[in-house]
């Protein structure tokens, strides 16, 4: 810990902690309100209000008989909207910390580092689930940590437990998770400190700080959970889930101050003070410590922390289409059933309203009294379905999506241009693009974050894995060395690319007009593998063919002789022309460079190899000519 504390200033500031914890809870209680108002509309509970008691309440029937059906246009277009985002791929790019070779060199290898965690840590899962946050709450979190659990066994203790060489870890947060000291504050770096609130489980509490705590149930919300309840659970079952045996941590984040030069973290549970020192993790500019902590929105709301969901606006276009159909319905129920006048004591009303008028009933009524009769009414006024289109239209005006190729819209698209019709699709993304950018930006941080924890944390030579569209996989191997700029920019050459179809049109018209044939107009084996590659069958037929396996041999032979300094042998089934090639262009990298340079003998080991390789060339090409001659 950063200072011995006694027992009565640990339980002065554990008490300091909660204090501000409630303090926030109650600040932020309004937005977490609408949070849960906008996840109830989504899973189809949508009788539900906040009353002036700020309280979700559920609304009653007025009536025994009304109808109080859900017609749910909130959650398809939410759907559309993620599905939308989903395309939202950026690709990334380290820019070098000068123009030296070197620096070059190891902005390739760490964008080599980002791309092998984003495929290990499953980044896109992660994006989805923070998208969906945001999409539904407005805000959602990463949290980006140094989880020394994680990574290769590296050995054993005294004990024979196994020690783990550690790797970044990245968790989604959602947004009833994270308390800021002001909601008025527009993003995490005008945070003074942030309060990260979650409930776990005693014995994983006991076994990561070493302290028995008993456990409680604690609510808490998670959308996963939201979908695999229904409204016949109960209104109070939708909006929140339950978990046992549990204890709530509370991590406290504050940045540097004079008193704290390096910041602080205090974290807390129940009565205990479970931790007390300086940020741990150096994750900001020029190596300052910060929030572990990453923002993504969907709709900016300035000079707030929180953003807006598009489901804030759709909530009152639900309400008032809910009731223009059930009010329908019911008009079509009473034309369907009709409502019967009857003379008071005239007819034996309890009967009657139990049984109805059911086909062949014979109507029994009081002698002299009038006779019953159906009360007229005109046909459904066709204000009912002038108000129902428009309320159609505005779900998808002002929920952004408007699905073109709908049976509604095909008629009006038979005589548009394939222009034109690629405009209107671009139109629609055109109108999420706020949200995408906002997606963008947060991976953008998520990766920053990411290369400074390996930069504080490694230890050592690693080797990471990185696997290429056709499902093949590289090694390579880094140090904390090679992560000289942590400056991440997007590569903005992908991000024309919207979608496979657009970058397979792009190959097609490149392959057309001859940009990838060699100077005597043929297509070489490697680059036609490159371009099945860019089109998307990597693993076309679930086989590789003798090419592919060839360029891998050779690639592998590469990794080799760069990591362990073996020498590659040459066998006769080798394409001795293909391996000339990759091995050569190997020698020309800088990466080949800066191993020169650690082990000069490296390019006299190459040199001799792709002689080898030239000599069983020049005999297979002799042998050939002499049975080309033999056979004339």
């Amino acid at each position: 810990m950063e200072q011995k504390l006694s027992k009565k200033q640990q339980k002065e500031l554990v008490q300091e902690v909660w204090k501000d914890f409630k303090k926030r809870e109650q600040e932020r209680k309004p937005f977490e309100l609408n949070w849960q108002l906008n996840i109830n509309f989504l899973m189809g509970n949508q009788y539900c209000f906040i009353n002036s008691n700020n309280i979700l309440k559920e609304a009653d029937k007025q009536y025994f008989w009304e109808e109080r059906e859900v017609f749910n246009h909130i959650a398809p277009l939410v759907e559309t909207r993620l599905s939308r985002l989903a395309e939202v791929k950026p690709s990334m790019l380290v820019l070098p910390a000068s123009s030296d070779e070197e620096d070059i060199g190891n902005a390739k290898v760490c964008k080599d580092i980002l791309q092998s965690v984003s495929s290990k840590i499953d980044l896109s899962k992660l994006i989805s689930q923070a998208t969906s946050w945001s999409e539904v709450c407005g805000t959602g979190f990463y949290k980006i940590v140094w989880n020394s659990s994680k990574g290769s066994v590296i050995g054993l203790t005294d004990l024979g437990e196994k020690i783990y060489e550690g790797d970044v870890d990245v968790m989604v947060c959602s947004p009833f998770e994270i308390y800021p000291d002001s909601n008025s504050s527009s993003d995490i770096s005008e945070c003074k400190s942030i309060i990260y609130a979650k409930s776990y489980d005693v014995d994983v509490i006991e076994k990561i700080w070493g302290v028995k705590l008993e456990g409680s149930d604690i609510d808490s919300y998670a959308l996963s959970s939201f979908y695999d309840k229904g409204l016949e659970n109960g209104f109070s079952k939708v909006a929140k889930t339950t978990k046992h045996n549990q204890a709530m941590i509370i991590e406290k984040y504050e940045l540097p101050t004079k008193d704290y030069p390096d910041g602080r973290l205090i974290i807390v549970a129940k009565d205990t003070l479970l931790y007390n020192d300086k940020l741990p993790y150096k994750n900001m500019q020029n190596g300052e410590r910060g929030y572990p902590f990453v923002r993504q929105v969907s709709i900016t709301q300035p000079s707030l922390f929180w953003g807006s969901s598009v489901i804030d606006r759709l909530i009152p276009i639900q309400r008032a289409y809910n009731t223009i159909k059930n009010r329908k319905h019911e008009f079509m129920n009473r034309l369907s059933m009709g409502v019967l006048m009857v003379e008071d004591g005239s007819v034996d009303v309890d009967a009657l309203s139990e049984d109805g008028l059911a086909p062949g009933k014979i109507l029994v009524y009081r002698q002299g009294s009038e006779k019953p009769k159906m009360m007229s009414d005109d046909a459904v006024p066709n204000s009912f379905s002038e108000e129902e289109e428009k309320l159609l239209k505005e779900f998808t005006s002002i929920g952004g999506i408007n699905d073109i190729f709908s049976g509604s819209n095909l008629a009006s698209m038979a005589h548009m241009s394939g222009v034109a019709i690629q405009l209107l699709i671009e139109q629609e993304y055109f109108r999420i693009s706020a949200s995408g950018e906002s997606l963008k930006f947060a991976v953008k941080q998520v990766e920053e974050q990411i290369l400074r924890l390996y930069k504080q944390f490694v230890q050592g030579e690693r080797v990471s894995r990185l696997v290429g569209n056709n499902g093949v996989s590289n090694f390579f191997y880094w140090n904390k060395g090679n992560i000289s700029s942590d400056e991440v920019v997007f590569d903005t050459q992908s991000e024309n690319i919207r979608s496979l179809s657009q970058q397979r049109n792009m190959v097609l018209d490149l392959l057309k007009e001859g940009v990838f044939y060699d100077k005597d107009g043929k297509l070489s084996d490697e680059m036609r593998l490159k371009i099945l590659d860019m089109l998307g069958f990597g693993l076309w037929e679930e086989g590789l063919d003798e090419n592919s396996l060839q360029m891998q041999k050779a690639k592998r032979e590469n990794i080799l002789l760069a990591s362990k300094g073996e020498k590659p042998t040459v066998e006769l089934i080798h394409n001795h022309k293909m391996h000339i090639n990759i091995h050569s262009s190997f020698m020309l990298t800088t990466d080949f460079e800066k191993l020169e340079k650690q082990n000069p003998e490296l390019k006299q080991i190459m040199i001799e190899h792709i002689q080898k390789h030239k000599n069983l060339l020049e005999e297979e090409q002799k042998k050939s000519k002499q049975e080309g001659e033999k056979n004339e």
